[in-house]
């Protein structure tokens, strides 16, 4: 019986983010610590199996409330059935043949939720990577990101940009310029430059999550979306930006410029909050993390923190320090 097993992993925006979504440019690491798995077998009939975030029986209307402000509306049965979906749709445009077997699928994750870790899109990129697998067909590796996107954005009204997609397609450290002039048509899909570099530049870093607070990506994102898109000012320089500190951070990060990194990390934080009306919660985030000497600054959308460390003390300072204020502190595995 045919059986496939693909995972793929949280990430972490090193620097630029969110300019990705604003044709601007970015730097992201896979975050092996946490990922999700889809597991597609042969079977008689086409059949997703429920995971753990798809529950639909609690304990008490109170566990109910708790469950949704945890983990939303949605478990990751939507998003399978809308990979399956523009799989299906994306063969089907180019006539290519799909065999009568069908499949049994299952997934489950470790990626906490709604922090800012790209949980969502990694079971997307997992499903993608097994429905390959299952009928043998090959989605050139630079459009599976912008198919991974239009599977959130079209079928799920999703706001989001591609940054997560190219990382958790890629993996490892990536850097990525969205510029409208570096733009090209591969199959339908639009694609970027994607520059693979080597972990090894990497200084010492650690990524903070909160462990009882999140907040929806959709949230995150809709009012800033909403600001650029009229042509505000602040927003629009925010995002041009975003995406120098992007391109400085990888001058530093191959020349080995540590502190410049830092510096910069720090600055994307501070930029973003000169836009975004942020949580008291994820601000008190990033302020512990600087008062232990670490720079900080958001991995996504809010929830999740990361910045570099000089060494073990100050690691196990920071990581002391933002367990008072409800939060998780771990070294991630890039590659």
């Amino acid at each position: 019986m045919f059986l496939t097993r693909n995972r793929a992993y949280a990430r972490a925006g090193l620097v630029g983010n969110p300019s990705d979504g604003y044709h601007g440019k970015t730097i992201s690491i896979s975050v092996r610590n946490f990922w999700a798995e889809v597991v597609l077998y042969e079977w008689d009939s086409v059949d997703i199996v429920l995971a753990e975030g798809d529950r639909a029986t609690f304990r008490s209307v109170d566990d109910l409330a708790r469950d949704v402000r945890l983990h939303g509306y949605y478990g990751g049965i939507r998003l399978i059935k809308a990979t399956i979906k523009q799989f299906v749709e994306y063969c089907q445009s180019r006539t290519l043949t799909l065999h009568a077997r069908n499949f049994s699928v299952r997934y489950q994750t470790t990626i906490p939720r709604q922090v800012g870790l790209a949980g969502s899109s990694a079971i997307i990129v997992a499903t993608l990577r097994s429905l390959m697998d299952f009928y043998d067909i090959r989605i050139p590796l630079e459009t599976q990101p912008s198919f991974v996107l239009r599977v959130e954005q079209e079928e799920l009204g999703i706001t989001a940009g591609l940054q997560d997609r190219v990382i958790q397609v890629y993996e490892g450290l990536v850097y990525m310029d969205f510029d409208k002039g570096r733009e090209r048509i591969v199959e339908g899909l639009p694609c970027y430059h994607y520059e693979r570099l080597d972990p090894a530049l990497l200084p010492n870093l650690y990524v903070a999550y909160h462990d009882a607070l999140s907040e929806p990506t959709e949230v995150f994102h809709n009012s800033i979306r909403e600001r650029f898109n009229r042509g505000e000012q602040k927003v629009v320089q925010a995002m041009t930006h975003f995406a120098s500190l992007a391109a400085q951070g990888r001058d530093a990060l191959l020349a080995g410029d540590t502190g410049t990194l830092a510096a910069l990390m720090n600055e994307n934080f501070d930029v973003r909050r000169s836009i975004y009306q942020l949580p008291p919660w994820q601000i008190a985030q990033i302020e512990t993390a600087r008062r232990c000497g670490a720079s900080a600054k958001f991995a996504g959308s809010g929830g999740a923190i990361l910045g570099t460390y000089q060494d073990e003390a100050m690691f196990d300072n920071v990581r002391a320090n933002l367990s008072l204020v409800g939060s998780r502190t771990i070294k991630p595995i890039v590659a």
